[in-house]
């Protein structure tokens, strides 16, 4: 059983090898994530393999889903249970996708940590602004985003029920 004590954010892939690859690392939170996000859709499925290709691909290689990218993974002890993509910057600006808290672990701050740590490394990158995007049922997500200085904005995602967001950082 995992120990709930301190939770660490860390870039992903670390230094060394550890737990942080495997079912204990991002392709099993990106799975949760996927998989609860295709429910929410009311389009659930029965399991990974049943997921769209490009989901499919995220779980089954997130090193090279996310080559470009920083992978920010909070951890307790040597299990991930918590997880942000942090885009590379375009035209000055950087996106935060894939944000997902193990449900539990979640109301700790767990969530808002990752977000901080990838506002600090967007702008160390040279961003100026984050954008995400967010389903508007999501709306504990939506008010933390609002409580961490984003705004929503006009959409780049044609996708239905999408809200998007951004911040200076």
């Amino acid at each position: 059983m995992t120990d709930q004590g301190e939770v660490a954010v860390v870039r992903w892939p670390g230094q060394t090898p550890s737990a942080q690859d495997g079912p204990a690392g991002p392709a099993g939170l990106l799975a949760a994530y996927h998989l609860q996000t295709q429910a929410e859709k009311g389009e659930a499925v029965a399991g990974v393999d049943a997921l769209p290709d490009r989901y499919r691909a995220e779980i089954a290689d997130p090193r090279a889903a996310f080559v470009d990218d920083v992978v920010l993974l909070a951890m307790s002890g040597d299990t991930a249970v918590g997880c942000l993509v942090v885009t590379a910057p375009v035209d000055k600006g950087s996106e935060v996708k894939r944000l997902w808290t193990d449900p539990a672990f979640r109301g700790r701050g767990i969530a808002a940590e990752l977000i901080g740590a990838a506002l600090v490394h967007a702008a160390e990158s040279g961003a100026g602004t984050v954008r995400l995007s967010v389903w508007k049922w999501r709306s504990g997500a939506i008010a933390l985003y609002e409580r961490l200085g984003f705004t929503v904005t006009e959409s780049w995602d044609e996708r239905d029920q999408l809200v998007c967001m951004e911040r200076a950082v």
